[in-house]
C-alpha cells in the first residue's frame, strides 16, 4: 500500500504550530542572530512584528520580526526594504533561524 506523504514542513520549535514549507526555500546560506538561517518566500501562522531600519551583514535594511502566532516565539525577521540595489530581491521574504524551526512530515 502506497503511504500518502504530506508536504514536508518546518514548525516552530516550541509549540509545533506549521510556519513554513520546505518548497519555499530559496537559500540556507543566510546568518540569523544565533547561527543559521534559511530565507523562505512565503511564512504561515506567524505574527509580524513593527518595522524597524537594521544593519545587517549585507546591509542596511527595513526589517521585522516574525513571531510564532501561537506562542509568540521569535523566529525570525521579515524583509520590508533593501536600501541596497543588490539586496532588493529579499523584499517581502522571510528569514526563519534554524534553531527556532524543526522538521515534520520528513
Amino acid at each position: 500500500m502506497a503511504e500518502v506523504v504530506g508536504p514536508r514542513v518546518y514548525s516552530c520549535c516550541k509549540c509545533r504550530n506549521h510556519v513554513c514549507l520546505h518548497d519555499d526555500i530559496i537559500s540556507k546560506a543566510f546568518q540569523g542572530r544565533n547561527g543559521r538561517a534559511f530565507l523562505f518566500s512565503h511564512a504561515m501562522n506567524i505574527v509580524v512584528g513593527p518595522k524597524e531600519d537594521r544593519q545587517l551583514i549585507t546591509g542596511l535594511h527595513t526589517v521585522a520580526d516574525i513571531y510564532c502566532r501561537d506562542c509568540h516565539e521569535v523566529l525570525g525577521w521579515k524583509y520590508e526594504r533593501a536600501y541596497e540595489e543588490t539586496q532588493k530581491y529579499k523584499e517581502g521574504k522571510f528569514i526563519f533561524e534554524k534553531s527556532k524551526i524543526v522538521k515534520e512530515n520528513w
